[in-house]
C-alpha cells in the first residue's frame, strides 16, 4: 500500500468578469421588458410579474460580488440572457478540454511532473458537454498522458469524489500519478432570467495532481483519509438529457432543463448533513477541532459556510482558517473548494492538518483530510 499525496494544483480562470451591478442592470432590463409584454396577463393574475434584482440583495443572499465567465456578452444582453459559446467541429478541442489543458498544465508544473508520467485522468464536473467520447479521454490525448481516463459526475461534489477515487487507486498501486480535473461551465446551465438564482454561478477549471508521497518532488499534502456520502433529494435538479427529445413539447423553453433548486429546503437539510459528515469523519480519524488548521469548504453561499465552520470548529473560525473565494468567483460547483485549497494552503506548516469538503445535489458530500508534509 502507498500513501497518496496532493503534489500540485492548478486553476484556469476566464478573462471575463461580470459584476453584480452589471448583472442587475441586465436582469432588470429583461424583467421590465417581460412585465410590459405580459401586462394584461399579470393584471389578470395569470402570470407572475418579475421583481427587480439588486446588488445589495445578491450580496446579502450569497456573499457573491462578481463571477468569471467564458462569455459575458450573451448573459448581459436582455434579449438573450445566456452565454454565446459557438459550436466546435468534432476535430477541434472541446471547450471543457481546452479549459482543462490550462489547469492541468499548471498543476503538473507545480508537481514537477510531465504529462507523460500521468497514468489516470478523471474529469470530474457537474455537467459534461457531451455524453461520449469521454471528455477525460480527450484531455488525456491532448495532454499526451498514458494509462486511462474517465468522466465522473457527482454535481458539486465531483472533485472530492474524484480525489477519493484517485487516492484509492494510488494507495492500492493500480496507478502511480493521477490528475483530477474539474472544468465547470456553470454559466451554461444557469437560468439567468430567474431572480432567485441568476447571480449564483461562475465558470472556472481546477486540477489536482495525486501521486505516491514517496514520489513527490516538492511541497505536498498527504491524503490521510477520504469520506463520501450520498442521500437522494430532488431539491437541486437539472432534468436535461437525451430523453428530452422523446417527450411532447421537447422544443419548448422548459425551465427544468436548467439548474433548479428549492433553496430554503437545501439550507435546512444540507447544513446538518454536512456538519455531521465532517464531525464523524474527524472523530473516526482522531482529529479534534483544535487540530484543524484550515477548512476549505464548497463555495456555494457564505451563510452556509459560516454555519458549517462554527459547527466544525466549535467557534467562529478566523478568516484565514476558513477562506472564502466565492465573493470573487461565485459558486463554481465542484471546483470551489479546490480553488480555496489552491489559493490558501501554501502558508501551512509541516504537520498542519486541513479538510477539503464539498456538498451539493444528490445530496452528496465529500471530505478529504490532508496534512502538510
Amino acid at each position: 500500500m502507498y500513501k497518496p499525496a496532493i503534489t500540485g494544483t492548478g486553476v484556469f480562470t476566464p478573462d471575463q468578469t461580470i459584476t453584480n451591478d452589471e448583472l442587475v442592470e441586465a436582469f432588470n432590463a429583461y424583467a421590465e421588458r417581460f412585465n410590459a409584454e405580459h401586462a394584461d396577463a399579470i393584471a389578470a393574475g395569470k402570470v407572475e410579474a418579475k421583481d427587480p434584482s439588486s446588488s445589495e440583495f445578491i450580496v446579502s443572499a450569497s456573499g457573491i460580488e462578481q463571477r468569471y465567465v467564458m462569455d459575458k456578452t450573451g448573459v448581459l444582453d436582455p434579449a438573450v440572457m445566456h452565454p454565446h459559446l459557438p459550436e466546435r467541429s468534432n476535430d477541434e478541442p472541446s471547450l471543457m478540454a481546452e479549459m482543462a489543458l490550462d489547469a492541468c498544465s499548471k498543476a503538473l508544473k507545480q508537481a514537477g511532473r510531465d504529462a507523460s508520467e500521468v497514468d489516470l485522468i478523471i474529469c470530474a464536473a457537474s455537467n459534461h458537454e457531451r455524453a461520449y467520447p469521454a471528455i477525460a479521454i480527450e484531455i488525456q490525448q491532448l495532454l499526451g498522458a498514458s494509462g486511462f481516463a474517465f468522466d465522473m459526475n457527482v454535481a458539486c461534489s465531483s472533485a472530492t469524489f474524484g480525489i477519493q477515487a484517485a487516492a484509492d487507486m494510488v494507495r492500492s498501486g493500480s496507478v502511480r500519478c493521477a490528475v483530477v480535473v474539474s472544468p465547470e461551465i456553470c454559466s451554461a446551465h444557469l437560468e439567468w432570467r430567474d431572480r432567485d438564482c441568476h447571480f449564483i454561478f461562475g465558470d472556472v477549471c481546477t486540477a489536482v495532481v495525486i501521486e505516491r508521497a514517496e514520489d513527490a518532488k516538492g511541497a505536498h499534502f498527504l491524503v490521510h483519509s477520504t469520506r463520501c456520502a450520498t442521500q437522494f433529494s430532488n431539491n437541486i435538479r437539472n432534468n436535461n438529457g437525451y430523453l428530452r427529445r422523446t417527450r411532447e413539447g421537447h422544443m419548448e423553453d422548459r425551465r427544468d432543463m436548467l439548474f433548479v433548486q428549492e433553496g430554503r429546503k437545501v439550507f435546512k437539510e444540507v447544513l446538518p448533513l454536512v456538519s455531521a459528515h465532517i464531525a464523524r469523519h474527524m472523530e473516526d480519524e482522531g482529529v479534534a477541532a483544535s487540530d484543524l488548521k484550515r477548512l476549505w469548504l464548497h463555495q456555494a453561499n457564505k451563510t452556509m459556510n459560516d454555519f458549517i465552520g462554527r459547527k466544525v470548529m466549535g467557534r467562529v473560525p478566523e478568516a484565514k482558517e476558513q477562506p472564502n473565494i466565492l465573493q470573487d468567483y461565485a459558486n463554481t460547483s465542484s471546483a470551489g473548494s479546490i480553488i480555496a485549497f489552491s489559493k490558501y494552503s501554501d502558508d501551512l506548516q509541516s504537520g498542519d492538518t486541513g479538510l477539503i469538503c464539498s456538498f451539493g445535489a444528490g445530496y452528496s458530500v465529500g471530505s478529504v483530510l490532508v496534512e502538510r508534509a
